[in-house]
């Protein structure tokens, strides 16, 4: 799954498939953000996969008008959609069985479909846009 997270409502978009996230993966992501068409830019946060730095990619976001702000290598912490995944495996995943694939998908759906409501208590203290950041950072040698 490969999802869109709205930081100010906590709509999330996604892209399901059964096998891997590849580029095409986050083409049709694109397409999807695209389609809202919200009145305000869109920057899609974007970890340093290779899949999402490919012309494809760029040229698909260039297209639909999309910023593409891609994080510093090993920093999911800056990422609220790695926060929200989190959040679901926590809902789903810990100490829950589940008779088969389809009821296992559907539990993430679900949770992913109550951001807004349901869950949205939680949500707004883990997903909060409070970040610091170090301009320049120094170290004593001793």
């Amino acid at each position: 799954m490969l999802g869109a997270l709205n930081a100010i409502t906590y709509e999330v978009i996604t892209v399901t498939n059964l096998t891997y996230i590849n580029a095409e993966s986050v083409c049709q992501l694109l397409g999807k953000l695209g389609a809202l068409g919200l009145p305000v830019p869109i920057t899609l946060v974007l970890d340093n996969a290779r899949y999402q730095r490919c012309a494809l990619v760029q040229s698909v976001a260039d297209t639909l008008g999309i910023e593409l702000l891609y994080l510093p290598a090993y920093s999911p912490n800056l990422n609220l959609i790695e926060r929200l995944w989190k959040f679901v495996k926590k809902q789903c995943l810990y100490s829950k069985y589940y008779t088969d694939f389809s009821a296992f998908t559907f539990a993430i759906e679900d949770c992913l479909a109550h951001t807004q409501t349901t869950h949205k208590p939680a949500l707004s203290s883990l997903l909060t846009l409070n970040f610091q950041s170090f301009k320049k950072a120094q170290s004593l040698t001793m």
